[in-house]
């Protein structure tokens, strides 16, 4: 099995990877080093969980050289703000032993702090599309300098809408530099992206999505509504010692509240929730709470799914089955990170099997089947959207074809058919009395 040590890296990284644990490079890290290295564009193939953050960063930062101009040499566009966190703070652990400044800017946040740190200088820049077309257009990147752009995630990227800003910050850009490109899949739209702007890239592939993972126990129950999962989620959380950290993800927004509001009243802070609507630091101190065991349940929502990369996470509870199978693959690969053994625990309703059949053929994988729990509560209380819904009749008035349709006018009634005629009075008088009828009036003042 190939080492750290039988790559071309410096003193500086094999120090750093030692004091962090690793010794031992991943599938898509071996494949995609002396690609980069080669100064090759690349087209990464990867699904979450298989080291592809550090698959770019340890080439990259092998190729790195000081330099006293502090404009950025390397920039690593992501579609989330988490992630970007994340990556910067994968590059501070890697240049332990290098100087290097790395600067990462995302919105949700005041602009003119992160501008005051550009100012200061950035050897690597990391961003969200965005905030990076803010900062751009503004002139407050130098990008002189550059020579290499990584875009990681870029199927979720395009997924999200910002293929707009990323076609603009791709046009600002040097045209010499060489582009590095990572995905779970290829759609078509990154098939248009990869031909439009990168020159012949090398295609390496290592567990694309929808190949499961052999370091992941994945198990399902059938479940029959929300507040029976509500009752078995908890009673797996109750029972099972092995759950030290647990990432539970849910559909939407929406769901991931009520299920915070369901199940935080019996663990309190042990439970925390993050999705698009909190805000930004409530993301960060929640995630930052999962991290350091002080919460020990994290519920989320799949946008974030590729926005947090958190070590030792036992299982990954599905609370609800995704609809795009792709990213089944993506939540479970939140466990059993690299090495690790990992599980993932699906609950699916008589509503979900379609697409649970979907991400099985995907897969080209069976998930097994659990029996419920004895002692587990089925709940007969439907929530509001698992009501039934009350079909009205809907009576459609048949309007008549134009050539059905007769003019605007039509015969009167024969009661209406009179018409007005000139009477002569006199006339009728004579006829009805046989004499003319003389007024009776007074006579004139003044005679006698």
């Amino acid at each position: 099995m190939m080492t750290f040590n039988e790559l071309n890296l410096n003193k500086q990284l094999l120090n750093a990877l030692e004091e962090l644990g690793y010794t031992t490079p991943t599938t898509i890290q071996q494949k995609v080093f002396s690609v980069v290295m080669s100064g090759k564009d690349v087209c990464g193939i990867a699904q979450t969980g298989t080291g592809k953050t550090f698959a770019y960063l340890l080439p990259s930062l092998r190729q790195y050289q000081f330099s006293k101009d502090k404009t950025p040499q390397v920039l690593i566009i992501v579609p989330t703000r988490e992630l970007v966190v994340q990556v910067v703070e994968a590059i501070q652990k890697l240049t332990t032993y290098m100087s290097v400044m790395t600067v990462g800017v995302y919105g949700g946040v005041n602009i003119k702090s992160q501008i005051l740190e550009l100012k200061e200088g950035a050897d690597i820049l990391v961003g969200t599309p965005g905030r990076l077309i803010d900062l751009l257009t503004s002139g407050f990147i130098k990008t002189k300098s550059l020579k290499k752009l990584i875009i990681d995630e870029v199927d979720e990227m395009l997924n999200l809408g910002f293929r707009p800003q990323l076609k603009n910050i791709l046009d600002l850009l040097p045209v010499r530099r060489q582009n590095l490109l990572f995905s779970a899949t290829i759609t078509d739209e990154v098939e248009q992206l990869i031909q439009t702007y990168f020159n012949e890239p090398i295609r390496v592939e290592a567990a694309p999505a929808g190949s499961p993972l052999d370091n992941i126990s994945q198990t399902l129950y059938h479940v029959p509504n929300f507040n029976t999962k509500v009752n078995l989620l908890e009673l797996l959380l109750t029972e099972d010692v092995s759950m030290s950290k647990v990432l539970i993800f849910a559909a939407t927004k929406e769901l991931s509240d009520q299920l915070y509001d369901k199940i935080s009243k019996k663990y309190g802070e042990k439970v925390g929730v993050i999705h698009s609507n909190k805000a930004q630091n409530n993301r960060f101190n929640t995630v930052t709470a999962f991290k350091d065991g002080s919460c020990t349940m994290l519920i989320a929502t799949d946008i974030i799914a590729r926005g947090i990369d958190i070590a030792e996470v036992s299982h990954v509870i599905n609370f609800d089955v995704p609809e795009v199978p792709e990213n089944y693959v993506h939540r479970i690969g939140r466990t059993g990170r690299v090495d690790k053994k990992g599980v993932s625990i699906t609950f699916v309703t008589e509503k979900e099997k379609e697409q649970l059949e979907a991400i099985e053929s995907v897969m080209k994988y069976k998930v097994p089947v659990l029996e419920l729990p004895e002692n587990l509560t089925i709940s007969d209380k439907l929530t509001e959207a698992e009501m039934p819904q009350v079909k009205m009749k809907n009576i459609l008035v048949k309007v008549p074809k134009k050539e059905d349709v007769g003019p605007a006018f039509h015969e009167k009634a024969e009661k209406n058919k009179k018409v007005n005629v000139r009477r002569d009075i006199k006339a009728e008088k004579w006829a009805k009395y046989g004499r003319p009828i003389k007024k009776v009036g007074n006579k004139p003042k003044g005679r006698n």
